[in-house]
């Protein structure tokens, strides 16, 4: 039996990942602080495989005995987002970046390592060329400079290690998130029906929540072929421009109304597409559509009615 241990087990990926891990058959350990109060993990404490620790990521004592036990560890506790790591940067810095560093020499070589982090690492790409792995990582925000830092250090220093890349991630999710650009947007059509657009002209690639999940679970069935590199992984179909996000989510929601400003800008400075090539070449493929998880997000959030699901 695999044993997998998850860090930020109840968040957005997290709480999605772990049943998977856990109807696949492996024992599974989370370690969350819970800092948004949720209770996302409730489904699966029944489960006699699960276990569950509450705690600090950047607490070593803690971590020792977590880590090794571990034969796989997928490190997804994070202070995820531009706007959050701004406004605490050591906290950021030290949970997304220091706290890996500080895993590592509590590993064996045999144990393996999944790290997400996230494509926009390429910052401001090149118009018309997609951004692939071996692609000048030129990312503009500290988030994304501490999760570029912190790939780096993993690939270089445990070899049993893969780096996935992950584009925008947008669907439902027991730990929801409405601050996803995905998710943001089908939100204020289904809520305000209209949307002032900055820079509408910017692309992102995107994927859903689900097959970010399943994208873990392929890195550990390939493993020893996927080992030691970066894997892009995202929908090859859905780089998309904001505006055409928007006329991609008009097509379902036909009263939203989208207003483009002329002065204005936005502060996320993001801007490329990417190629996710080389994942689909060792056999992964996404099951879900941007459209179908539109559909999935208009049918969902009749249940949300409050800004607590965010990381703001």
């Amino acid at each position: 039996m695999t044993r997998v241990l998850v860090t930020g087990g109840a968040g957005y990926l997290g709480s999605t990942l772990v049943p998977m891990l856990l109807d696949r058959g492996c024992e599974v350990a989370v370690v969350d602080s819970f800092m948004y109060g949720q209770d996302s993990l409730s489904a699966v404490c029944h489960d006699r495989r699960f276990t569950l620790r509450r705690g600090d990521v950047r607490n070593l004592e803690l971590m020792k005995p977590l880590v090794a036990r571990a034969d796989v560890i997928i490190p997804l506790a994070a202070l995820v987002g531009a706007p959050l790591c701004d406004r605490d940067p050591l906290a950021a810095t030290s949970t997304n970046k220091q706290a890996i560093v500080d895993m590592l020499p509590m590993l064996s070589p045999a144990q393996r390592v999944i790290l997400p982090i996230t494509n926009s690492g390429y910052g401001v790409g090149e118009t018309g060329k997609f951004c692939t792995e071996d692609t000048p990582l030129r990312p503009v925000s500290l988030y994304g400079r501490d999760k570029v830092e912190v790939e780096r250090i993993m690939l270089e220093r445990h070899p049993a290690s893969i780096s996935l890349r992950l584009a925008t991630v947008f669907g439902m999710s027991p730990r929801m998130r409405l601050d996803l650009l995905v998710n943001d947007f089908v939100y204020r059509a289904c809520r305000d029906r209209f949307i002032v657009l900055f820079e509408g002209h910017f692309k992102r690639n995107f994927i859903h929540v689900r097959d970010v999940a399943r994208a873990f679970m392929h890195a550990i069935d390939h493993f020893d072929a996927m080992q030691g590199g970066p894997y892009n992984v995202g929908l090859s179909d859905a780089n998309l421009s904001k505006a055409e996000l928007c006329e991609r989510i008009k097509a379902q929601v036909p009263a939203f109304t989208v207003f483009e400003s002329t002065v204005g800008q936005d502060p996320d400075k993001r801007d490329y597409i990417v190629s996710n090539e080389k994942i689909e070449k060792t056999g992964y493929k996404p099951a879900h559509s941007l459209d179908e998880g539109i559909r999935e997000l208009i049918t969902g959030f009749p249940m949300i009615r409050n800004e607590k699901y965010g990381n703001v």
